[in-house]
């Protein structure tokens, strides 16, 4: 006889079962129009194009697991025996009903290796699943939460795969056909049921295993376990342009297309959880809770809440958009729940409500005035491109932070100096410059983020402005990948951080070194690193200098600690906590036993300054910026005894 397989040997009631698989395919069906239906909603001017790099991500990073196995083998592994197992089993049951209602083929060879396959695809489920209840409920992984219903899903599934076992055990024990070796474990299972007990029980398995795996389906997208399919399409939409729609057009809190898909593809995994730096100094913060709760109340109807004062505490460091397998952005979600609270004018802590009102007034979220904008550049002999009416000229835009601060104000002093060292002819925008609006626009306030859009890109033009050297990798986000989206001239300026000018004019010759025997450290700034992707530029300079080793922190560039300054931190109250961010990331550099450790924004200067001076650090590492330590080499000062310049006294 030649092999095949009979799909209703021995059952009856086709009719019911037919039934069945309609309801539960309509119910499925139903909940994903809900969930389609939610995704639509979100979708306004924006064109979702097909780009191959989203579908090359979506098969090396999500069918193949390539992002979930970085960073944790077991997960990676789990996730691959689970999704590979899960669904050759599904695909090997649509080839079954293929095989019956349109074109008979699984017979003879093909039938022998079609049931090899699907039960290596069992035993693969079979494994994940238990590899997924070891590492829950018996390793018990920090970073994940034990719901309800991830233990009744594991158990479902669990309970789908062995009763299938068992059915195919049945069924060979009550045939005997001689074939069936190659389902070796339903072959191995099958000695377990005596022929006569396997005939009789054979129906009450395939009901039972019917009726779990119908009832699975329809449970689909109701359940966590929708990210099968929203997964991939949040892997794909990652690369779609962003869109920002006009404050006046916009309401409040209103979720894009992108931030619904990603919302739903949220699997709980707790990876942002594990590297959140608010999480990890204590704070009672978890970007997961947040999403989670999101996602109960926009797709299932829930009433669960979220605390208003939450959304404060994030930094908008970017950290748990790198380390998310499926590319979910809860900074940027954050961001329009904060914009809720800005509109309704509540819950917003008062430091930002002041910080909002001086920019609004003053240009800046620093000081009550717009008069000393320019103090720092006095007696430094430096274009004010607004007073000696130059047009083209390169613009150092000096930002709020670096013109106000004392401390940050010597990136500005150094870097001119620089500029002048390599004759480089540059101006500034002196009292005239404006905010970039990145802290409008961390903090939800779209309206006054467009107002300083407007000025810096309206004095921009009246100067002729092509190319913009920035200070703050914050501004340099902000009018780099912001900017472009409310006004298209933006595209024509050329914005850059000073790092990655510091690296043009080493390649150029222009800067020449001399040696500086000492251990350096690098910590990245979020917004520089993972928001802006320059990680190399700042240490090919740092690495140019002759003498200089660098030694990287236990977690750097993609992976760096965030100083606890971004997203608006800066401007709120202090938080009674155990261990600062910054103090955290202090304690990381001086582990490494640099004698400096190197920034390249003045938020970082300031906070990792504050820390070093906290726990006391003063005469074991200094901290400087960048500018500041390649200002050190080209100096020609006489060297004080320990081989360093005398602005390395000034700056500790």
């Amino acid at each position: 006889m030649i092999p095949h397989r009979e799909i209703f040997w021995q059952i009856g009631h086709k009719g019911f079962f037919y039934l069945l698989a309609f309801i539960s395919v309509s119910i499925f069906f139903y909940g994903l129009v809900r969930h389609i239906s939610v995704w639509k909603s979100g979708l306004k001017k924006e064109k979702i194009s097909f780009l191959c790099t989203s579908i090359k991500r979506v098969i090396v990073e999500g069918i193949l697991a390539g992002r979930i196995l970085r960073g944790d083998l077991s997960a990676g592994i789990m996730h691959l025996l689970i999704f590979w197992g899960f669904s050759l089993l599904f695909l090997g049951t649509v080839v079954l009903a293929f095989d019956h209602w349109i074109f008979h083929f699984l017979t003879g060879s093909y039938y022998l290796f079609f049931s090899f396959v699907l039960e290596i695809a069992g035993l693969m489920l079979i494994a994940g699943l238990l590899l997924a209840l070891f590492r829950r409920y018996v390793k018990r992984v920090k970073r994940l939460e034990n719901k309800k219903e991830d233990l009744l899903l594991l158990l479902w599934l669990i309970i789908i795969v062995g009763s299938g076992f068992l059915l195919e055990g049945a069924r060979i024990s009550a045939q005997s056909p001689r074939w069936e070796s190659f389902s070796f474990f339903g072959f191995f299972l099958s000695f377990l049921f005596p022929k006569e007990f396997a005939s009789k029980t054979y129906p009450f398995f395939w009901w039972l295993h019917t009726i779990l795996s119908l009832s699975f389906v329809s449970a689909i997208p109701f359940t966590k376990m929708f990210h099968i399919l929203s997964s991939p399409l949040s892997m794909y939409v990652k690369d779609q342009p962003d869109f920002i729609l006009p404050a006046e057009q916009k309401q409040a809190g209103q979720f894009s297309y992108k931030e619904l898909i990603q919302i739903d593809a949220c699997t709980r995994c707790g990876r942002c959880v594990e590297m959140c730096p608010s999480t990890g100094v204590g704070e009672p913060f978890a970007p997961r809770d947040i999403i989670s709760t999101l996602r109960d109340q926009i797709y299932f109807g829930k009433e669960a809440e979220l605390p208003p004062k939450l959304v404060w505490y994030c930094t908008t460091c970017g950290v748990c958009l790198e380390v998310c397998p499926v590319y979910v952005p809860p900074f940027k979600i954050i961001r329009e729940l904060r914009a809720k609270q800005i509109e309704d004018g509540t819950q917003v802590p008062a430091l930002m409500i002041q910080t909002l009102e001086r920019l609004y007034k003053y240009n800046n979220p620093w000081v009550s005035t717009k008069k000393k904008r320019a103090d720092w550049a006095k007696d430094l002999d430096i274009v004010d491109i607004p007073k000696q009416d130059e047009k083209g000229l390169l613009c150092y835009f000096v930002g709020c932070t670096t013109s106000h601060e004392t401390r940050a104000q010597q990136i500005a002093k150094s870097f001119s100096k620089i500029l002048k060292h390599c004759d480089i002819r540059f101006g500034i925008l002196g009292k005239k410059e404006p905010c970039c609006g990145d802290i409008a626009r961390r903090v939800g306030e779209d309206g006054l983020f467009e107002e300083q859009l407007e000025l810096c890109l309206d004095l921009f033009k009246e100067y002729e402005i092509k190319k913009v050297v920035l200070s703050s990798p914050h501004c340099l986000y902000t009018m780099k990948n912001e900017y472009p989206l409310l006004r298209k001239e933006a595209q024509d300026i050329t914005f850059i951080h000073y790092s990655q000018f510091l690296e043009e004019l080493i390649k150029k010759g222009k800067l020449k070194f001399k040696r500086l025997d000492v251990k350096v450290t690098y910590h990245d700034p979020c917004y520089l690193g993972r928001h802006n992707g320059i990680f190399d530029a700042p240490r090919n300079v740092i690495r140019a200098i002759p003498g200089v080793e660098l030694v990287e922190m236990k977690h750097f560039r993609e992976n760096s600690l965030c100083c606890g300054g971004g997203g608006g931190r800066m401007w709120q109250e202090e938080l009674d906590v155990e261990v600062r961010m910054s103090e955290r990331r202090i304690m990381e550099a001086k582990d490494t036993g640099a004698e400096f450790v190197i920034t390249c924004c003045p938020l970082c200067l300031i906070m990792l300054e504050d820390a070093r001076k906290s726990k006391e650090l003063e005469d074991t590492i200094k901290v400087v910026d960048l500018n500041e330590f390649v200002l050190m080499a080209l100096e020609d000062k006489r060297r004080s005894k320990n081989g360093y310049s005398s602005l390395h006294k000034t700056s500790s």
